[in-house]
């Protein structure tokens, strides 16, 4: 509790207090998150455990390094959970936990934001949570773990899962209210990243086509220290699945995220852009900018956004900003131009 003030210094006392009850997590992260995934240690997720360095890749240093030389704040890190948990409801594995310690370490040491992402789509060895072989409580026991490992360190951000699948909403939805829980009870107060169900696309939010909809059951999210955010996927292409070098048009990334935003804005809660990519076409640039623009626009919503990806790809990758020959993909300009906050911003409506 504060204390009463009646001294000349109330101000700086009273500002001393604040910080105080602010949560770390609060404090150490970005204002405005803008970065890359870095992809590879979710690889070969049928070849569990798998050999480290040969089957799946940790982010290497010298990409940590080129994120930081950019001037991105910000790393989204795929793992499985398989490989971190071998057994369901059992310990972590030591081995896949140091691996990934040491690219939070370096990461963070380096003043960048770290998004951990349990890159699973709701399954575990094939097995879908809210099945028998995978009741909504396990989800809990890996993230009591994890937060456990990572509650004192404010820059690391707890993704629950990536784009869950092949489930009713409801399940989904008390399977990350259980994790969320469980985060607490560990002491953790780290900013968590809830996505919805249907791979969590910006552009189905409101559907029913896969049950219940995000926009509905979503709502219902329990967090209390109130320390979460929506995670939204969106990419470009004609289906939006991320599977074509082309974009639909060049409006393609604001028609898929202006519902959602009106939605974060009605409920007075903010979203994450965890993951969207486009290939390297004018028209793909073209719609990839505007995207960027539209959240430089809407930031008393959205937080940040992480683009699909850097790390151990093919060359011919279409959505890869890993430099080829030291040299930048043509999308990493286009987020490079996104980089610093709009000069107003009245959150008065969404912008077209």
């Amino acid at each position: 509790m504060c204390p009463k003030i009646t001294h000349r210094a109330s101000i700086l006392v009273l500002l001393a207090c604040a910080l105080s009850l602010t949560p770390l997590a609060a404090r150490s992260q970005p204002t405005h998150l803008t970065g890359v995934n870095i992809s590879g240690a979710e690889f070969k997720g049928r070849k569990v455990p798998g050999i480290p360095g040969t089957d799946y890749f940790y982010p290497a240093r010298a990409t940590i390094d080129y994120v930081a030389s950019k001037g991105l704040n910000t790393i989204r890190v795929p793992f499985l959970w398989e490989r971190m948990q071998p057994q369901l409801n059992g310990a972590l594995d030591a081995a896949e936990l140091k691996r990934l310690d040491s690219v939070v370490k370096y990461a963070t040491d380096k003043g960048l934001y770290i998004v951990l992402d349990v890159h699973n789509y709701g399954y575990y060895r094939q097995q879908v949570i809210g099945s028998a072989a995978v009741p909504v409580t396990a989800l809990a026991s890996l993230w009591q773990q994890l937060a456990q490992n990572y509650k004192g360190n404010g820059k690391v951000g707890f993704g629950l899962m990536n784009e869950p699948k092949g489930l009713p909403t409801e399940t989904w939805l008390d399977a990350a209210n259980q994790a969320i829980a469980a985060i607490r009870q560990a002491g953790a107060q780290n900013t968590i990243f809830v996505p919805g169900n249907a791979w969590t696309g910006a552009h189905s939010w409101a559907s029913t086509s896969y049950g219940t909809s995000n926009a509905k059951a979503m709502r219902n999210v329990v967090d209390p220290a109130n320390n979460f955010v929506y995670e939204l996927h969106q990419y470009l292409d004609s289906n939006y699945s991320g599977t074509h070098p082309q974009c639909k048009n060049e409006t393609v990334g604001v028609t898929t995220l202006a519902g959602v935003t009106n939605w974060l804005r009605q409920n007075n809660k903010k979203g994450y852009l965890g993951e969207f990519g486009a290939g390297s076409d004018p028209t793909c640039l073209a719609a990839l900018d505007a995207m960027l623009k539209y959240m430089d626009d809407n930031r008393d919503v959205w937080i940040g956004w992480s683009y699909w990806a850097a790390g151990a790809w093919p060359p011919s990758y279409f959505t890869s900003v890993q430099p080829v020959n030291g040299q930048d993909r043509p999308q990493m300009a286009v987020l490079l131009r996104h980089l610093s906050a709009p000069a107003e911003n009245t959150g008065s409506g969404a912008r077209q």
